[in-house]
């Protein structure tokens, strides 16, 4: 029921908001759901009803809502100082958090830049590996020499909104409409080996993919800056989870042909794979590590740019050389949501995160092996606490529906009533809570979208 209150905002809400993402012609028909408290792992509505966050808040929140380390963190901070530029002075939380981050990073990863999002930890590292290159010792004067100035990414890929990570995104729906305003990059299959029929050349499409990636490589090497992936799982593609070893033989070829790696990390940082950062699984150490999302547990915009020493001593020389990487945002190391970031590192260590998961991904492994046999379910793939469950019209053809009829949509509404929040890409039902559910909110969170699924199919 809505009350006066209800009513009042959703008016202001449709009247005055903008939402991301979001038709809002249709927005401006639906009901409005206004989230006022969060609790645990749960939502609370300006109604009191609570819901089960089986997206985290979309991606973010890493240990339930109102954290009391994290709350204190940012309490103890806020009582000194809640921002001071990094343009001429340092900080004490931004300092620590670097320090921090380097010694759980990927080894060798020991320079920390930060920014406010994922978009601009990507655009950070886009920037700092074209300036590397233009930088090296005697570039400029070969003038016969390529200049490394393009970029290397992945079918299916998205690395955020902003121009230069749009360029090296590739979903249409996202970047369709800006087209004319980025920049060129080569694209390489990514192995979507549950859709895409083996080529008979090869023994798994692991293997194609490998090779179309290796051909462009040995055809542009010379004119290729970096390669851009996110690790182990494509997030915004379908929760798509690569073959094990693809990754692995992505960074040797990144070697072999003297290209760097960046690592987008922002959505599969923080243990949501089962590893602290899913480039562990396959013991690959990037060029570029970029971090954001789960940094701060969900509760401050931070994130952060780690690379190795040798790319930032490149940018050293002369003031009058130019060399510096003229790149900043006004809440560069804000020491609030670097006080919070510490505090959720202090949460994996303290509560042992990420040993902890390893019975619920089980369990979670487990109850979505009920779906394969439901007949709209096409795929499912899992990947640590993540999983995406994807909807076909036709199971044996994989023939999807039609866009307008908006079947992950739906489900995700009709899982509202049960006490979820999910949200679908597309018709993929995505499922990532945050890491501290229990055993029980997992049985109940796969439960309601299992009926939601049946009724809506």
């Amino acid at each position: 029921m809505k009350t006066k209150r209800n009513k009042r905002l959703e008016k202001i809400d449709k009247k005055h908001l903008w939402h991301p993402f979001t038709q809002m012609r249709e927005w401006e028909k639906e009901t409005l759901l206004i989230i006022e408290r969060g609790e645990g792992n749960y939502l609370i509505d300006t109604n009191g009803k609570k819901y089960l966050d089986g997206v985290s808040s979309l991606w973010v929140n890493v240990h339930g809502h109102r954290k009391k380390e994290i709350n204190d963190a940012i309490k103890k901070q806020i009582d000194k100082i809640s921002h001071s530029t990094l343009l001429g002075l340092g900080n004490v939380p931004s300092i620590e958090l670097a320090e921090k981050l380097v010694q759980i990073a990927p080894k060798g990863l020991t320079k920390v830049f930060y920014s406010d999002n994922g978009s601009t930890a990507v655009e950070i590292a886009l920037k700092m590996a074209y300036q590397y290159w233009e930088q090296q010792s005697g570039v400029r004067s070969q003038k016969s020499e390529v200049k490394k100035t393009k970029f290397i990414s992945f079918t299916g890929a998205y690395h955020g909104d902003t121009l230069g990570s749009m360029s090296v995104g590739e979903i249409d729906v996202f970047v369709e409409k800006h087209k004319p305003l980025l920049f060129a990059t080569y694209k390489a299959d990514y192995p979507y080996c549950y859709r895409c029929p083996t080529d008979k050349k090869y023994p798994s499409c692991k293997i194609a993919c490998i090779k179309s990636f290796e051909d462009i490589l040995k055809k542009h090497h010379r004119e290729i800056a970096a390669c851009i992936i996110e690790p182990i799982v494509q997030g915004a593609a379908g929760m798509i989870v690569a073959p094990h070893g693809f990754l692995k033989k992505v960074k040797g070829l990144c070697t072999r042909y003297n290209i760097l790696l960046i690592a987008d990390e922002v959505a599969t940082g923080f243990g949501r794979t089962g590893k602290l950062f899913a480039c562990e699984h396959e013991n690959v150490m990037p060029d570029f590590l970029c971090l954001a999302k789960g940094i701060t547990g969900g509760y401050l915009p931070l994130a952060a740019t780690l690379t190795t020493n040798k790319i930032y001593r490149a940018f050293l020389g002369e003031y009058t050389e130019m060399k510096q990487f003229f790149h900043g945002h006004t809440y560069t190391g804000n020491p609030l949501g670097c006080a919070a970031a510490i505090g959720n590192l202090q949460i994996f260590k303290n509560e042992k995160t990420v040993q902890m998961l390893r019975p619920k991904i089980k369990l979670l492994a487990e109850l979505l092996e009920g779906f394969k046999n439901l007949p709209h379910v096409g795929d499912v793939r899992q990947k640590g606490l993540i999983a995406g469950i994807e909807l076909v019209k036709d199971k044996k053809t994989k023939e999807p529906y039609f866009t307008e009829q908006r079947i992950g949509h739906k489900i995700c509404i009709e899982a509202r009533k049960y006490g979820l929040i999910i949200r679908p890409l597309g018709d993929t039902i995505v499922i990532m809570p945050p890491l501290s559910i229990t055993m029980a909110e997992i049985k109940k969170m796969i439960d309601v979208i299992y009926r939601c699924i049946r009724q809506t199919t």
